[in-house]
C-alpha cells in the first residue's frame, strides 16, 4: 500500500509526477485544510505560486463524513443527487446544511486571504491540489470554481485517490486532467495512507499563506538583494557592532539577541536570518556584549545587562530614517532568549513579536507575566531539561498569545540535520504573521 510520512512528504512526491508544469503560467491551488501544506510543497518543488480555493463538503446529516454534495467560492455548487435519495435527506435539510456550511466558507475566504485579493487565473493552468480523494465530491466543486474564476485548464492533482472516483473523475468534464501519486483498488480512508495525518489548522493554513504572500511580493518588487551594512548601535557608554539588512520595502526589523558575543559572526544566526530576510523581513545582527565583558561568564547570566542592550538597539532602529515606522520582533537564543522576554515585558517595551530558539525563558520569570507581544518557543525535543523550563515558563505568560513547539530529533543547538532549518521556518512563519501584517508597531 502506498504510504507517505506527512502531507509534505506527500506534496514533494506529487511535485515529481507534475514536474511538465515547470516553468508555465499555472498557479497551485490548495483545498484547505489538508490540501494546502500538500499544495505549498508542489509549489515550491516547482517554484509556482501559491493560493487557495476555498469549498466546503456537505455532508449528510446523519453521517457528516459521507459528501453528498460540496459547495466552493462565487456561489458554486455540486450535489450527489443520487446519494441524497438513498439518505432520504430532503429539500429542508440539504438547505440547513448548505447554509451552515456557506457562513463557514465565507469566514474561512476572509480568514485565509486576509484582504489580500485572490491570484488571477485567467488564462492560466489551475493546479488544484489535496491532500486525497475519497469521494471526489470537493475536488469537482473546486475544479468548477477554478473555471468561472478563467483557467484555461484544470489540473487535479493528489497523493492517493480511491481508484473509482479516478475513473469518475477523468471520464468527468471539471478537469481536463487528474494526477495521483497511487490511486488503489482497495480504498479505506485518504488517512490510512499517511504515518502522520494529524488534523491541519486554520491557523497552519493561514501562516502557510502568508509565507508565500510575503514570497511572492518580494519577487514582484524585483529588488536587487541587499547586502546589509555594518552598524556601531550606542547602548550608554558602550558601543555595540552589528550587521543590518533592509530588504527594499521591508516594514519589520528582527533583532538577534545572544547572551555571548558571537551573535554576529554566528554561522547559526547567519542562517536563520537569511530565512528572514528571504521572508521580506529586515535583521539586526548584533553582539549584546563588548569582546573585553565576553571573557567574564557572569555577563552571559545577566539577563537585566543584556535586555538594557535590547532596548537600546530598539531604540536606536526607531530613531532611524529607514527603520522608524518598522515593527520590531525579537529572535533570542539561550540566555539571549531570557533577555528578549525581560525587555518584552517592559511596560513601554515597543516589542511586537519574539521567538525564543532553545532558549531559557525561565530567566526572564519575574516579567513573562508582563509580556504581551506574541511569543513563540522553539525547543528541541530532545532537549528533556530546556522543554521543561519553556513549558513552566509560557505557564506563566498569561498576557500574550504563547505556542511551544517541539523539532523533533533536535538536541539544544539544533546542529541535526534539517533542525535548524525547520526552527528558522517556523521562527519566520511567526514573525511574518505578527510583523507584517497592518497594525500598530507596539501592543497597546
Amino acid at each position: 500500500m502506498i504510504r507517505f510520512t506527512d502531507r509534505v512528504d506527500a506534496g514533494t512526491q506529487l511535485a515529481e509526477r507534475l514536474e511538465s508544469l515547470r516553468g508555465q503560467e499555472a498557479v497551485v491551488l490548495g483545498l484547505p485544510r489538508g490540501g494546502v501544506p500538500v499544495a505549498a510543497a508542489v509549489a515550491a518543488a516547482l517554484d509556482l505560486p501559491l493560493d487557495v480555493i476555498v469549498v466546503r463538503k456537505l455532508g449528510v446529516p446523519a453521517q457528516p463524513e459521507l459528501a453528498m454534495g460540496a459547495i466552493g467560492e462565487d456561489g458554486v455548487r455540486f450535489l450527489n443527487t443520487a446519494l441524497i435519495e438513498r439518505a432520504g435527506v430532503s429539500p429542508a435539510r440539504l438547505d440547513a446544511v448548505e447554509r451552515l456550511e456557506r457562513a463557514v466558507l465565507d469566514k474561512r475566504v476572509s480568514r485565509f486571504r486576509r484582504g489580500r485579493p485572490r491570484l488571477d487565473l485567467s488564462r492560466k493552468v489551475a493546479v488544484i491540489v489535496d491532500d486525497g480523494i475519497a469521494t471526489g465530491a470537493t475536488a469537482r466543486v473546486a475544479c468548477r470554481v477554478a473555471r468561472r474564476l478563467g483557467a484555461a485548464r484544470v489540473v487535479l492533482a493528489v497523493p492517493v485517490a480511491a481508484a473509482a472516483s479516478v475513473r469518475e473523475l477523468r471520464a468527468g468534464t471539471e478537469a481536463d486532467e487528474v494526477v495521483a501519486v497511487g490511486a488503489p483498488e482497495s480504498f479505506s480512508a485518504v488517512g490510512a495512507h499517511y504515518e502522520d495525518f494529524r488534523p491541519t489548522t486554520d491557523d497552519e493554513v493561514a501562516v502557510i499563506l502568508d509565507r508565500a504572500w510575503a514570497s511572492a511580493h518580494r519577487s514582484a518588487a524585483a529588488r536587487t538583494p541587499d547586502p546589509g551594512e555594518d552598524v556601531v548601535v550606542p547602548a550608554g557608554a558602550r558601543s555595540l557592532e552589528g550587521h543590518l539588512t533592509l530588504p527594499t520595502g521591508s516594514t519589520a526589523v528582527v533583532v538577534f539577541a545572544h547572551g555571548s558575543g558571537s551573535s554576529r559572526h554566528s554561522p547559526r544566526n547567519q542562517d536563520v536570518a537569511r530565512v528572514l530576510e528571504d521572508a521580506g523581513l529586515g535583521t539586526l545582527l548584533m553582539d549584546l556584549l563588548t569582546p573585553e565583558e565576553e571573557f567574564d561568564r557572569a555577563n552571559v547570566f545577566d539577563i537585566e545587562l543584556l535586555a538594557g542592550r535590547l532596548t537600546a538597539a530598539t531604540r536606536w532602529l526607531t530613531g532611524r530614517p529607514d527603520t522608524a515606522e518598522a515593527r520590531i520582533g525579537y529572535f533570542g537564543a539561550s540566555t539571549g532568549a531570557g533577555a528578549a522576554l525581560w525587555a518584552a515585558g517592559a511596560p513601554d517595551s515597543q516589542v511586537a513579536a519574539v521567538v525564543s530558539r532553545g532558549g531559557r525563558p525561565d530567566l526572564a520569570a519575574r516579567r513573562l507575566g508582563s509580556v504581551r507581544a506574541p511569543t513563540l518557543l522553539i525547543v528541541g525535543d530532545r532537549d528533556d531539561v530546556v522543554v521543561e523550563l519553556n513549558r513552566e515558563a509560557q505557564a506563566l505568560m498569561t498576557q500574550c498569545e504563547s505556542r511551544l513547539v517541539l523539532v523533533h530529533g533536535a538536541t539544544h543547538l539544533f546542529e541535526e540535520s534539517g533542525t535548524l532549518t525547520e526552527a528558522a521556518g517556523h521562527a519566520s512563519d511567526w514573525f511574518v504573521r505578527h510583523l507584517l501584517r497592518p497594525g500598530p508597531a507596539a501592543p497597546p
